[in-house]
This record gives C-alpha cells, structure tokens and sequence, in this order.
C-alpha cells in the first residue's frame, strides 16, 4: 500500500489553490506533476555546474556530462535497451517520431506502404503523412471499435510485402486503451516491417521492456513521467539508428569536418545535434529514479482503484457516456448528452479541477464517434478518491447549470 499522504506533499503545486478551491489535478495525460526531488534537482544543476557538456576539461563541463550520461544509462536500464547509445536524448517524443520519419524519408520508395493506427495522436500522424507525400508511399490506417480497440484482424489483412513501416502507441492519450503492441509487433516483423511505438502515454504507468517486445523504436517524454518538460528519448536498435542518416547538421554530431568532406559521430551524438537540454535530461534521470523508488506496480494497482472508482461514479450520472471501454490505464473520456465539452470543464476550473477538452491532439477519433470532443479525466498515482468524489459532484453540478 502506497502512503498516499507522504506521496502528495513530495508535490508542491498539490498545496495550490485554484479560483479559491483547493487544486484537484486531473490532467496528468497533458502533463504530469513535478516532485519536489526533480525540483531540487534542476536548482541543483543550475546553481552548482552549469555548464556545457562534452566539450570542456574544466571541472564544472565534466561534471554536467557526467551526470547527464549518467542519466542516459538510467534510461537505458529503466527501459532495458541493450546499449546506452541506442538512447537518443530528445526534445520530447514529437521530435522523436520526426527524427525517424526524417531518416526514412531517404530510404523509402514510390509503392512502399506503411501503417499507422486510428488510435493515434497528430504527432504520430502527421509526420507519416508528410513522409509519405515526400516519397510516394502510401498510408493504411488500422481501424478502430465502439469500445476503443483496434481491429487486429483488418491489421492481418494490411499487412504485406510492401509494408515497410508499422506505428501505433502504446496508450491512446485520449482514450487510454491499452494496445496490444507485441502482436502488432510480432506480425510486422514477419513482413519484414519495422515498428515505432509511441509510449509517451504509457510510460506513466507501464514499464516497457524494450528487449522483451523487440521493438525497433520506442519514444517517451520526461514531462508525463513526473519530470521536466523539454526533454524525452528515442530508442532505436543500433544497426537500424546507423542505417539511419543525421536528422539536423551542427556541432556533436560530427567527427571531423572540412570544406570538402564531413563525417558523422557516432550513436548517440550522430543524432542530438547542438547543446542540449542538458538540465531536463539529468533530471528526466531523477524523475525515472523517483517513480522506480515508488515502484510501478504499486503505481499500476492504486491507479487501477482510482480508475474503477471513477468509473463507477460518473456513470452514475444520468446522460454520462464514457468513450473507450477496453482494457486501459487511468484514462477517463466523458461526455453528458446535449452538452458541450468545454463548458463543463470551464465550470470544473472555476472549482479548482484541472481537466482536459477538446479532442485532445486525437481529432480521427473524435471524427469516429462524431462528437467535437471529450472531457478528459486523466489520474495518476498521487490523486485520490476524495478529489473524484469533488469531481463527480462537481460534473453533476455542472450537469444541472447547462442542461
């Protein structure tokens, strides 16, 4: 059992006051809460070794690149990548996806086809999109269920020998339904496709096994998992990030350049070109520490009880429809009948509850079920059934204004 009190004073902004009301956070699918541990830590960085990294002998550009490829192994081993330099340290996981669709632009032809999932957010849409104008390739989309499941066996039938590329997240960010990646992997592999998984939704809650599932790249960002923003990974497979050419042209990603001829480092730095965001990634190290002392599976049992919980109240409320009722993480995407999204999140702010509306960067699936939108409830494991029971009445109020 977690000390759930012990839990919420590790976060300040929880002591926050909203429109008078006391902070109830339910949007931790946008951005998670910082711990006062990863707090600490950036005014560590900051006040004490501010510096540049791989480029000095003095002492304060030693010690910022040692902490910060520290960092980088903290990752490798939280995710179980093979190697530490098949850990890209990113701006995030939009910049993650954009690096390979870049690469793979250069090497895919007029004919190829690749996949992507209805599930998707525009970050794992548009690139391939854009990719696929470049190059003449085509883009299948793996359709969608009532319950927010994808239909595996139109997946089957996709699938061929012009399937060059597969993408799908981990965790649909507006629905929370967990995919079931390692067939989605598995079957690609045996077309001889390669596989991106967008974990930036899951990593909150899950703790992939990038070896275990064999995916050839995995993307996240540090600010859904409790640390800063600015900052998330790539992993990629070693042999297919070398196959892969340079995404941006600078210094660190070069070995030796002439007027007549530049050659390329190798992995890591072939792929994060410039100074980095050397603060976010040491403390996306601390914010990994963080949520391991924790330990996920008690991060993933106390959200499931939050989940069912809430569940279980809000459909209690007359005209409620929640969207996405298959197996999925701390994720819940609701609507009252004949009432707009955004006026009842309005009304939650004006009492202190942080929820999300709109469509939530996921507009094909809106489009599915025709509506403009969602409110979005998004838990973590520092919330509590207190908060959901203010929200609940807070809805029902809300419920009673607008009707």
């Amino acid at each position: 059992m977690l000390d759930i009190n012990t839990i919420r004073n590790d976060f300040p902004i929880l002591k926050r006051k909203v429109h008078g009301k006391p902070l109830i956070y339910f949007d931790n699918g946008a951005t998670s809460q910082t711990p006062q541990v990863v707090i600490d830590a950036i005014i560590d960085y900051y006040t004490n070794y501010n510096a540049n990294i791989h480029r000095g002998v003095h002492t304060l550009s030693q010690e910022a690149t040692d902490k910060y490829e520290e960092a980088r192994i903290k990752i490798q081993k939280h995710f179980n990548a093979k190697h530490s330099y098949e850990i890209i340290l990113t701006s995030g996981t939009t910049e993650s996806v954009n690096i390979i669709a870049s690469g793979f632009s250069s090497l895919l032809k007029k004919g190829d086809e690749v996949i992507v999932s209805a599930l998707e957010h525009h970050s794992n849409i548009v690139p391939w999109q854009m990719m696929c104008e470049k190059v003449g390739a085509s883009l299948k989309v793996i359709p969608m269920d009532e319950d927010g499941s994808l239909q595996i066996d139109v997946y089957n039938e996709l699938l061929n020998d012009k399937t060059k590329l597969v993408f799908c997240n981990h965790v649909s960010n507006a629905l929370g339904t967990i995919n079931p990646i390692e067939t989605i992997i598995d079957k690609a592999h045996k077309f001889g496709a390669y596989v991106l998984i967008d974990g930036a939704q899951a990593c909150p809650h899950i703790k992939p096994d990038l070896q275990k599932l064999d995916v050839d790249f995995y993307v996240a960002s540090a600010h859904k998992m409790c640390g800063p923003t600015g900052v998330g990974m790539l992993y990629g497979k070693k042999e297919l990030l070398e196959m892969l050419p340079p995404y941006q042209g600078g210094g660190e990603m070069i070995e030796t350049v002439t007027f007549e001829k530049t050659t390329y480092a190798g992995l890591p730095h072939k792929f994060e070109a410039g100074t980095p965001n050397i603060c976010g990634g040491i403390t996306f190290g601390v914010a990994i520490d963080y949520m391991n002392a924790i330990g996920f599976e008690n991060i993933q049992n106390r959200e499931n009880q939050l989940l069912e919980y809430a569940t279980e109240k809000l459909l209690a409320i007359e005209g409620l429809k929640i969207y996405g009722t298959s197996t999925k993480t701390s994720v819940i995407s609701f609507n009252i009948e004949g009432i707009h999204p955004y006026d009842i999140g309005s009304i939650l702010d004006k009492l202190g509850i942080a929820v999300r509306t709109g469509h939530h960067c996921a507009q094909p699936i809106m489009d599915y079920y025709q509506i403009p939108g969602t409110v979005r409830a998004s838990l973590s494991f520092y919330n509590t059934t207190e908060e959901i029971d203010i929200m609940v009445e807070a809805v029902t109020k809300a419920k009673m204004m607008l009707s």
